[in-house]
């Protein structure tokens, strides 16, 4: 967010072309945390997860990177799926988030 700030300045100076800019992204930490998915574990949650998952995806609902691997345990497709929606969802407000502060620092 602060390199898309610094480099908005930029282009409203005329010295970055506007279609810089791509698609915005974000991306998330989960795991699975006593069978259970869980976003943005702390640090002692995610010492003791049983898999550690890693997603980027953009506003048009691409992934972009997903990086993931079971730690303490194994994990079933289904537990997977359920990590990948719950990334998508945190992914998704974390984008509302940087729009809302976009257009309350634009100009």
């Amino acid at each position: 967010m602060a390199a898309h700030l610094a480099i908005r300045r930029l282009v409203l100076d005329g010295q970055v072309p506007p279609d810089v800019f791509k698609s915005p992204l974000a991306a998330v930490s989960l795991g699975l945390f006593a069978g259970e998915p869980w976003l943005d574990l702390c640090y002692a949650e995610d010492a003791r997860a049983d898999a550690d998952i890693n997603v980027v995806m953009n506003a048009a609902g691409e992934w972009i990177e997903i990086q993931g691997t079971a730690e303490g345990a194994t994990f079933s497709k289904g537990a997977f799926l359920k990590l990948l929606d719950l990334a998508e969802d945190g992914i998704r407000r974390l984008l509302t988030l940087q729009q809302a502060l976009f257009q309350d620092t634009a100009g």
